[in-house]
């Protein structure tokens, strides 16, 4: 059997973070495994608490999955700072995988997940590294610095994220008005 690995935040509504990443990793017939970066306090009317775990607990979590797994992919969530998304950054470095990164920044209620310091290492040190990226339009604008409103900005934004070192962009729509 294929095993993946999330790295990602703890939703305790079950909608998001490694909940669903792993309820999707079953549908798909791969085995998951996680490492939590950050549990929240979550529901389907938005984000009340968020608590960071260390990057040293990261790097625990992934070592002891690493250790036992034959891990093929990854996908990373949540990353809740820049000391994680480096220390995530410098771990898949170190293993040959697959990786999608989905740079969940904003959460649907709009509440901020990154500051800027996180975004920058996000750019430098985790997109370099991606098979795909799979941004939003508004996690795109964050990350190019541009508005996105048409298709052609969306074409621009990706060819910006591909230049940044992503492998694929995959834009996901649903906030802009062009349809």
């Amino acid at each position: 059997m294929n095993v993946v690995m999330t790295i990602a935040g703890s939703d305790s509504g079950g909608g998001a973070g490694i909940q669903a990443d792993l309820k999707t990793f079953q549908e798909l017939g791969v085995f998951g495994t996680s490492v939590v970066t950050a549990l929240t306090a979550q529901n389907t009317m938005g984000v009340h608490d968020i608590f960071a775990t260390t990057s040293a607990f990261v790097r625990s979590q992934a070592a002891a999955v690493f250790s036992d797994f034959p891990v093929q992919a990854a996908k990373t969530g949540m990353l809740a700072s820049s000391e994680i998304i480096r220390e995530t950054a410098e771990i898949l470095r170190m293993q040959d995988l697959q990786l999608v990164v989905d740079p969940v920044m904003v959460a649907k209620g709009g509440e901020q997940l990154l500051g800027m310091e996180a975004v920058r290492d996000l750019r430098e040190h985790l997109i370099p590294l991606s098979t795909v990226i799979t941004p939003n339009i508004p996690e795109a604008e964050v990350l190019t610095g541009m508005k996105i409103h048409n298709e052609n900005q969306i074409a621009k934004a990706a060819e910006h994220l591909l230049e940044l070192g992503a492998n694929c962009v995959v834009m996901k729509g649903g906030h802009v008005d062009d349809p």
